[in-house]
């Protein structure tokens, strides 16, 4: 039987498919997983008769592997032409053939003339009256045919997860490089704010003013306007973000939370630049942000 990978250091896609088929005597067991990403696992059962009694079982085979997702779990059974047909009741035909013969011998009439076609319209001439049971050895290559299907299902769901990834390692160094960007202009933004308030003062010939409590007030402004802090949170998140991607599969849920806290400090960002270069810059972190916010939704 194959084994299916317990831990994997890696982000792991919700999205996935396996499909196995066993065989056995005179008919093969089929087993087909589909998944989509979901806030919970929601899974979907097509379970062929025979294996009913093993619901709960199947259930929790598949919800210790695949943890989150919409899944659509489908077991069924094809046999061999022939091998499924309801027998004739020979006893039972033979019956009704004396039957209808002393009848009419009874009644002086002559009997029909397609005795066969008749019979076979009578109850119970081809009811199936053997019942199918689940055999230890039938289940265990069940089993075995669910088993891989999971395996298949989970190999698709971290090949996906490898593309994943990338893409999330791609669009974090963008926003690692634009936050880098800002530093220019965050200098240079200090003194113009300055200047400016300054110069305004200066236009006014009338106007009056303490010059320490003016030094005072720029300071208490800019401070107010420094994004020194922003940027060490958002630093952070990113490494965060980074940190997880490395744990067990699993962390979506928790990668989503961070890129919530990301969105966060960007905001701030944006809100105290007050400067037009340092605001596209925030635009385009943003835009990254969306990116990684989108597919985190795919991420298990």
């Amino acid at each position: 039987m194959q084994k299916i990978n317990k831990k994997i250091s890696m982000i792991q896609s919700m999205t996935g498919y396996g499909k196995s088929v066993v065989a056995y005597k005179e008919k093969k067991i089929n087993v087909e997983i589909k998944s989509l990403n979901s806030k919970a696992l929601d899974l979907s059962t097509r379970i062929a008769p025979i294996y009913r009694e093993k619901e709960m079982e199947l259930r929790q085979m598949i919800a210790k592997e695949l943890i989150r997702g919409k899944v659509d779990f489908s077991i069924w059974v094809e046999k061999e032409a022939g091998t499924d047909a309801a027998p004739i009741n020979r006893a039972l035909v033979e019956n009704y053939f004396h039957q209808m013969d002393d009848i009419a011998a009874l009644a002086g009439i002559p009997g029909p003339q397609d005795p066969m076609a008749i019979i076979m319209r009578l109850p119970d001439v081809m009811t199936k009256t053997e019942t199918e049971v689940l055999s230890d050895e039938e289940w265990a290559l069940a089993r075995q045919a669910v088993s891989e299907a999971l395996s298949q299902l989970v190999s698709f769901r971290q090949q996906e997860g490898e593309a994943l990834q990338r893409k999330f390692t791609e669009k974090i160094d963008n926003i690692a490089r634009l936050l880098q960007s800002i530093e220019p202009y965050e200098k240079s933004r200090v003194e113009k704010i300055r200047s400016r308030i300054i110069e305004g003062l200066n236009s006014i010939p009338e106007a009056d003013y303490d010059k320490n409590r003016l030094e005072q007030e720029l300071i208490y402004y800019i401070e107010k306007l420094d994004i020194s802090e922003e940027k060490q949170r958002l630093a952070n998140h990113l490494a965060y973000f980074r940190q997880t991607m490395e744990e067990p599969a699993g962390q979506g849920k928790k990668l989503g939370f961070i890129a919530q806290e990301m969105g966060r400090e960007i905001n701030t960002t944006g809100s105290k630049s007050n400067h037009a270069e340092m605001q596209n810059i925030v635009v385009q972190m943003k835009d990254e942000l969306e990116q990684i916010k989108e597919q985190v939704l795919n991420a298990l």
